[in-house]
């Protein structure tokens, strides 16, 4: 384990792992580093330094805005602030929400060697649903309601109701509940979610982009379409796998990716 320091004043807490060129893991909604922990040894086994952070206010990471202003500006800080402790460049793997954040940061820093992005949930056509969860979930966190955040956003998902409250119900979902804005903002929810095309145009690195489309189809259509956006885009349509396919999916094609074999 390892911290730095963001522009704000936040530490940002990461695993650091293996050597080689150097990735960073950037995880989805409810992520802390834990969830991307086995995908991070996996690419570190694999030939790369791998830094895999919890974002900031959750898990061990901090939050030095009080409150929060949920600009996504200040998540592009910690992973500049990540590169900087990296030697002064990085790649980068965000996914689902998490490659919201590794988009904008991306197009805002010029020290990003690649880019990936795995399933990247945005909407294709003007969507009520993400303005709707921007409002509810700012409102509950706002109140300090990081639990019902967490139920609203599975509930969004689809999940029912009655099954969100049995399996995402407790104080270990509390906290983390109470970044959720971060990924509303990240993902540009307040405008419908829709394809970041101005971001995409502004990437100069090359950019993979996975979907696998079993749990949710819709990505595979979202990510054939974000790909040529870039300048240097390749989709990998990793074919039956799911939103949470496993290290032993995910893992051969971005290592290949980074280390430039593919």
């Amino acid at each position: 384990m390892a911290q730095i320091t963001s522009r704000d004043g936040t530490r940002i807490v990461y695993d650091d792992l293996g050597e080689g060129p150097a990735l960073i893991v950037i995880g989805g909604a409810l992520n802390t580093r834990a969830a991307t922990r086995g995908l991070a040894e996996e690419l570190a086994e694999r030939g790369l330094h791998v830094l895999n952070p919890d974002r900031r206010g959750r898990g061990d990471s901090g939050d030095a805005a009080s409150p929060p202003p949920w600009d996504p500006a200040r998540e592009v800080e910690d992973i500049a602030a990540l590169i900087d402790a990296a030697g002064g460049r990085a790649s980068l793997y965000g996914h689902s929400s998490g490659a919201a954040v590794a988009l904008r940061a991306a197009a805002a820093l010029d020290t990003v060697d690649r880019l990936i992005l795995n399933e990247p949930p945005y909407a294709l056509e003007d969507a009520e649903t993400p303005r709707r969860w921007s409002t509810q979930v700012r409102d509950l966190v706002a109140d300090g309601r990081g639990g019902d955040a967490v139920i609203a956003f599975a509930t969004m998902l689809g999940m029912p109701p009655e099954m969100a409250e049995a399996q995402m119900r407790g104080p270990q979902w509390d906290a983390v509940g109470l970044s959720l804005p971060y990924d509303s903002a990240a993902m540009g929810d307040e405008h419908g979610a829709l394809l970041p095309v101005p971001l995409a145009e502004r990437v100069t690195a090359p950019v993979l982009v996975l979907a696998g489309g079993a749990d949710f189809p819709f990505m595979v259509d979202v990510a054939r379409t974000l790909t040529p956006l870039f300048t240097d885009g390749t989709f990998l349509h990793l074919e039956g796998h799911g939103h949470d396919a496993g290290p032993e999916i995910v893992g051969p094609p971005v290592a290949d990716f980074v280390l430039g074999r593919s």
